[in-house]
């Protein structure tokens, strides 16, 4: 048996508040919308991963979600003109990579990442 995918799902009365965030500032399609259920993706390969974290790293908190960018720059400037204020970084972090915290309209703390 080979694991495919793992998909992320989040508990929502708003669905339709979902595009903003994820369709318009970071880009996603939509790949199935049946009203009840909307799945947002591209078509670029991912790796199948899941993580359990006692923190965030740097004494932050478990994010709820990590997107990995090609420009955490670009994406960050994205989220603040579309309202989505950081909670934490820009930050360069000793492991490797440049991240912010940012909350989607739900409330889920999302680590938008950049590996250097």
């Amino acid at each position: 048996m080979k694991v495919k995918r793992i998909v992320a799902n989040v508990a929502t009365q708003e669905i339709n508040a979902a595009k903003r965030f994820y369709g318009d500032v970071l880009g996603l399609d939509v790949l199935m919308d049946q009203g009840w259920i909307a799945t947002y993706g591209a078509d670029e390969a991912a790796r199948v991963q899941i993580s359990f974290m006692t923190e965030g790293g740097s004494g932050t908190p478990v994010p709820d979600l990590s997107i990995e960018v090609d420009d955490v720059d670009t994406a960050l400037d994205a989220m603040q003109r579309a309202g989505f204020e950081a909670e934490y970084g820009p930050a360069d972090e000793p492991w490797g990579v440049r991240r912010f915290f940012v909350r989607d309209p739900f409330g889920k703390l999302v680590n938008i990442l950049q590996h250097l």
